[in-house]
């Protein structure tokens, strides 16, 4: 045994009734085995991939804050993983160890994302990009192989195009037996006309791609093969030092909200895209973010539709605008300049110019998703859209409640450890801080159980039915998935 007693997280799994399922957990890539691994994997692309991969945040810290200043580069984190705690930084680090200390971590199965592999999708050039992204997939396979049965890691799903997604997806599935995918999103993209008209200056110009509206590419190929290959995409995409998030001096600045934001920013593109209604068999998870942007942002759908529905915008049509009647309110309220610009018809466009529309494609910004009323926002957006939640955060009470969220809707709160990272000190403590929701009376018995248990089972299983075969969890997992179809989640 590797602890002097029984854990509480040990004392409390064993008082559920469920298994506990992490739906976001981290290992800690020994970067001087990955290195060579990587060298017999891919070739010598792999290794220049993973130096400039794995250099950039060491740049950034050898700079004086001044320097960072003048370039305007966010601080990045230092002292992000586990030292004190020994034990915690191995564990990380190897597989086995991890596999051994699960059930003192209260945990039945951990889907085990990346580190330093997090940013590996987003490199911008084409080779680099695809030789880091399949000798990462190849090497942590072979470090995960034996485990299966308890811990699932995650592949690194490159989406500058379609076409590279759908290549590594095929590969990670098919060769490599995945069946988890962290698929790629906020890609940086030149702006044209700065390319076209100030090439040297084409590097600082950048717009960054949430996939689901706008971009250059159609990414429904995409979306096909992941439900042909029963594959539910998650994206564990930040914004750290970006925008907003870009302070040179302090990282929690920078760190605190990042994931939320990417998360908002892919969620809200790829409803307003109507991918949620072409592919209603699909599920989407947004990592590490949390569910409090999510409440908010359902809330914003369904507010700005009731606002902004084809119908409902015409209240607003310049058209419609009875000038012959403002006149006489001007001449009964209006001093004489007012009276005189009104009989002109000057000024009564409104600061937006309200009669041009800009030469969109549809007046109405939903006419992607087909909605005809608001229990169809609801429709498109709860079942479909999974959310990853750390255990200290005690707004994941939110998502399981009806009361404040539109329609009776429970949103669907996917625990997400976060171990091998700074923010969790000592990991057999992450279950027991979970169920301080429950103990507070934020949430019930039945809430903890969706939270740590089913709505991993939707996420994963309703794309792929016997995803959890040959697991630990593998018989409650099916039972729970049998009972999800007869109670549809969110409602």
């Amino acid at each position: 045994m590797l602890t002097n007693g029984t854990t509480e997280a040990r004392k409390l799994r064993a008082r559920l009734n469920h298994p506990v399922i992490d739906a976001d957990g981290h290992w800690i890539e020994y970067l001087p085995v990955m290195k060579e691994e990587f060298r017999r994997i891919a070739g010598a692309a792999a290794v220049e991939a993973l130096d400039t991969a794995t250099q950039r945040v060491p740049n950034s810290l050898k700079m004086t804050l001044a320097e960072r200043r003048r370039r305007r580069v966010g601080q990045e984190a230092f002292w992000s993983s586990p030292s004190e705690n020994v034990l915690d930084r191995a564990t990380a680090m190897m597989p086995r160890l991890m596999y051994e200390r699960l059930d003192d971590l209260g945990i039945d199965l951990c889907v085990v994302y990346p580190t330093a592999g997090l940013s590996f999708h987003r490199m911008q050039d084409t080779r680099l990009r695809r030789a880091i992204c399949r000798a990462y997939n190849v090497f942590t396979a072979d470090q995960f192989r034996k485990y299966s049965d308890r811990i699932m890691p995650a592949a690194i799903i490159p989406m500058y195009t379609p076409d590279e997604a759908i290549e590594e997806l095929e590969f990670a599935s098919r060769e490599l037996g995945y069946k988890v995918m962290m698929v790629g999103g906020l890609m940086r993209r030149p702006v044209p006309v700065v390319a076209e008209e100030q090439p040297d200056a084409a590097k600082f110009a950048e717009w960054l791609d949430v996939i689901g509206i706008d971009s250059p590419h159609d990414y429904d190929p995409v979306w096909t093969r992941c439900r042909e290959l029963r594959i539910a995409p998650s994206f564990h995409n930040g914004a750290r030092s970006i925008l907003l998030r870009n302070s040179p001096s302090n990282f929690c600045y920078n760190h605190i909200g990042h994931f939320a934001s990417a998360g908002h920013a892919i969620a809200k593109a790829i409803f307003f895209g109507g991918v949620t209604r072409r592919f209603p068999d699909l599920n989407f998870a947004f990592l590490e973010g949390g569910v409090g942007w999510a409440c908010m942002l359902y809330a914003d759908l369904i507010g700005h539709w009731e606002k902004r529905n084809r119908a409902a915008i015409e209240s607003t049509n310049p058209a419609k605008l009875d000038v012959a009647k403002l006149l006489e309110y001007a001449q009964q309220y209006g001093s004489d300049a007012v009276v005189d610009a009104v009989r002109r018809g000057e000024g009564l466009e409104g600061d937006s110019n309200s009669k041009l529309t800009g030469g969109i494609e549809d007046l109405d910004d939903y006419f992607r998703c087909k909605i005809e009323r608001k229990q169809d926002i609801r429709d498109l957006f709860v079942p479909r859209f999974y959310f990853g939640c750390e255990a200290d955060d005690p707004v994941n009470a939110w998502a399981f409640n009806k009361k404040a969220n539109p329609m009776g809707a429970r949103l669907n709160a996917l625990f997400s450890s976060d171990i091998g990272h700074f923010d969790v000190p000592d990991m057999s403590d992450v279950v027991p801080e979970a169920y301080e929701l429950v103990e507070h009376g934020l949430i019930d018995d039945n809430d903890f159980r969706d939270f740590m248990f089913a709505n991993a089972v939707r996420f994963w299983g309703e794309v792929n039915p016997e995803f959890f075969r040959g697991t630990v969890v593998e018989k409650a997992a099916a039972e729970a998935l049998a009972q999800s179809r007869v109670v549809a989640p969110g409602h």
